[in-house]
């Protein structure tokens, strides 16, 4: 029985748990644990993170989707469960409609990088390059379905390209071959990009978001040449769709002004992240325009749902 009246205002009284969806130990893990210490000292409970990975990170959203709606469950919602609708077919909950959104938090950017001995310097460049090789091109990715792939054929769809798509269990062996020459180009986090760019190993040409990230303001976006491109990796929270308005509103307030605070600020930028911030609306508005649009590129792009 969900409380009300003055008894709610005494939000929260105990310890709130926060699902993430995703195994422990991997690049998640600093930015859930630095959302959970903020919003603890702000509400003055603990956030226990508790991560339930598998599934490509479906398994901790059906199980923060299915949380009774008390305020007490909140998960770390992620843009790629935008891709989710496209990617299986027996998906046990709606992305759209089995949240309530609280809060987009916090976004990173990815970046467009090929191997230095392919003769382009700009994303112009590249796509003249495509264009006059069709077929001939290879981009690596992360595995079938990932961030990265979908970047890549979001880019052929754009550019009116005809690349070969190689994936590869994870984005290390991906970069790895980039490096060494064995594929010629592919999308990445900038955090595991711009240091390689740095010491030549790899040529950046561009970052994904259509407007260019506070953070690399000198690297063109892909979207100066493809309007329509603009790819965002980005992290929130969320409770399951019938959480009460009211503690929605108070997590969403207070995530809003600990995202104000220099050392937070200062400790995800060292991750190669910036804040968001925004209203519940906001936050949904922004999944369900995901949702539309990768579901659209994974059926243009043949991607069988598993």
């Amino acid at each position: 029985m969900l409380l009300t009246g003055t008894a709610r205002a005494a939000y929260p009284d105990h310890p709130i748990r926060l699902i993430v969806p995703f195994p422990p130990g991997g690049a998640v893990d600093p930015v859930a644990r630095f959302l959970a210490e903020a919003l603890g000292e702000r509400l003055g409970q603990p956030i226990v993170s508790i991560n339930r990975g598998g599934g490509g990170g479906s398994i901790g959203m059906d199980e923060a989707a299915k949380a009774a709606p008390d305020g007490y469950t909140i998960v770390l919602d992620h843009s790629g469960m935008a891709y989710m609708p496209g990617l299986y077919r027996n998906l046990p909950f709606d992305p759209v409609k089995d949240f309530a959104p609280i809060i987009a938090a916090v976004a990173g950017f990815y970046v467009l990088a090929v191997t230095p001995s392919l003769p382009v310097k700009s994303v112009a460049d590249l796509i003249a390059h495509a264009k006059a090789n069709p077929g001939k091109l290879t981009f690596g990715s992360a595995g079938i379905g990932s961030t990265l792939h979908l970047a890549g054929e979001m880019f052929k769809r754009e550019a009116g390209v005809d690349m070969l798509h190689v994936p590869y269990r994870g984005g290390g062996p991906a970069i790895k071959d980039l490096i060494g020459g064995q594929i010629q180009l592919m999308f990445a986090p900038a955090v595991a990009m711009m240091p390689l760019a740095n010491t030549g190993k790899v040529r950046v040409l561009a970052q994904t978001p259509a407007k260019r990230s506070a953070l690399a303001p000198d690297l063109p976006s892909v979207a100066e040449t493809l309007p329509n491109f603009d790819i965002v990796g980005w992290y929130g929270l969320a409770g399951p769709a019938a959480m009460p308005r009211v503690e929605v509103d108070r997590i969403n307030a207070e995530i809003n002004q600990a995202l104000k605070a220099p050392p937070l600020i200062e400790r995800l930028h060292q991750l190669s992240y910036e804040p968001i911030g925004g209203t519940p609306e906001e936050a949904a508005a922004r999944i369900e325009t995901d949702v539309a649009r990768w579901t659209k590129i994974i059926r243009d792009a043949g991607i069988t749902p598993q």
